[in-house]
């Protein structure tokens, strides 16, 4: 969402594309409502995204498999628990991608 948002997109219809497509899946249709309506009321919060992230990145090390998505991941939850979003919904990472981009983000639209 954050990259099609930066690429000029309607946020609104970006989310019925890719709902209506091979990429959607039960999260995205779950929690992009939640950023087009600016609410990020916690339903699972970030932080909690940081501790199963952080738990399966510990496990990979210990068996010395990679998980490069996983780390990634992990890291932009950190941010953006790190800039004050922990106790948000998990999908208040994208905050972390609007801090890094500068991209508005869509505060009360309507689906």
């Amino acid at each position: 969402m954050a990259l099609g948002i930066r690429a000029g997109a309607d946020p609104v219809q970006l989310f019925d594309v890719i709902s209506n497509s091979a990429g959607s899946s039960w999260m995205f249709q779950n929690r992009v409502p939640h950023i087009l309506a600016g609410d990020y009321t916690p339903l699972s919060a970030v932080n909690i995204f940081v501790k199963d992230l952080g738990l399966v990145s510990d496990a990979a090390r210990k068996m010395m498999f990679p998980v490069p998505v996983t780390a990634a991941a992990l890291q932009m939850f950190v941010a953006a628990s790190a800039a004050g979003h922990g106790g948000e919904d998990d999908s208040a990472v994208i905050k972390a991608y609007a801090a890094l981009t500068g991209i508005a983000l869509p505060a009360g639209k309507d689906l």
